[in-house]
């Protein structure tokens, strides 16, 4: 269904050394447009619903849930902006573990550290009558501030403390596990919206009049 949306691309094989040759067309899907969603769009919660994907779920059975028909699961992977769905789908915890053996050793993989993260010690404290947060949570540090003190004003004076009581080592192991855990996440469009994206997605890939130009589904290049 999607192929059938994608436009042809009608090239020219014509070896350059036989410049007065007949010409010989191949025919092909267009495969360089690429529809991509403005990342911004998906702060609007008018137009999406998030879902949280279980393991071993397929894009399929979510598209025929939402959408009637399995074959929409293409839907799903532009909306979301996946390269390559294999890789932006998360994995069972067997999975994981075998990608973070192969990819760091079986003994770094759960010794080794990959980086150093800031835990919630303060959550807000009031400053100057405003609301800030002294130290997020999860942002990434080096072995250095987790070694040394950090210092803090809490809105009446300066606190001390050692890094490690703010922040932890990260494993590559738990690497591995947090950005899988982020691919969970995943934008579906609302039904409401599904028919004029469907049209909107048909209008795209529209050819527009040019040298090149054939048809609008159709147009010609040389190689």
């Amino acid at each position: 269904m999607y192929f059938s949306m994608i436009p042809d691309l009608k090239y020219d094989t014509k070896p350059i050394s036989y410049p007065f040759s007949e010409s010989d067309y191949v025919t092909a899907k267009n495969f360089f447009r690429r529809y991509k969603i403005d990342e911004d769009i998906f702060g609007y919660a008018t137009f999406y619903n998030r879902y949280a994907l279980q393991d071993n779920i397929k894009l399929e059975t979510i598209a025929k849930q939402y959408y009637g028909n399995a074959f929409y699961d293409w839907v799903l992977v532009l909306t979301n902006n996946m390269i390559n769905p294999q890789f932006s789908l998360p994995q069972n915890s067997e999975v994981v573990r075998k990608i973070a053996e192969e990819k760091y050793g079986e003994t770094e993989a759960y010794s080794g550290i990959h980086h150093y993260e800031t835990i919630k010690l303060i959550s807000e404290q009031t400053v100057d009558g405003f609301p800030v947060i002294i130290l997020a949570e999860g942002l990434t540090v080096d072995h250095n501030f987790y070694t040394s003190n950090y210092t803090y004003w809490n809105g009446n004076t300066a606190i001390t403390v050692n890094g490690n009581t703010v922040s932890k080592p990260i494993t590559n192991y738990e690497y591995e596990v947090n950005e899988n855990e982020k691919k969970r996440e995943i934008y579906i469009l609302k039904e409401t919206f599904f028919p004029r994206f469907l049209n909107e997605f048909k209008t795209r890939n529209l050819y527009n009049e040019s040298s090149d130009f054939i048809t609008k589904r159709l147009k010609k290049t040389a190689v």
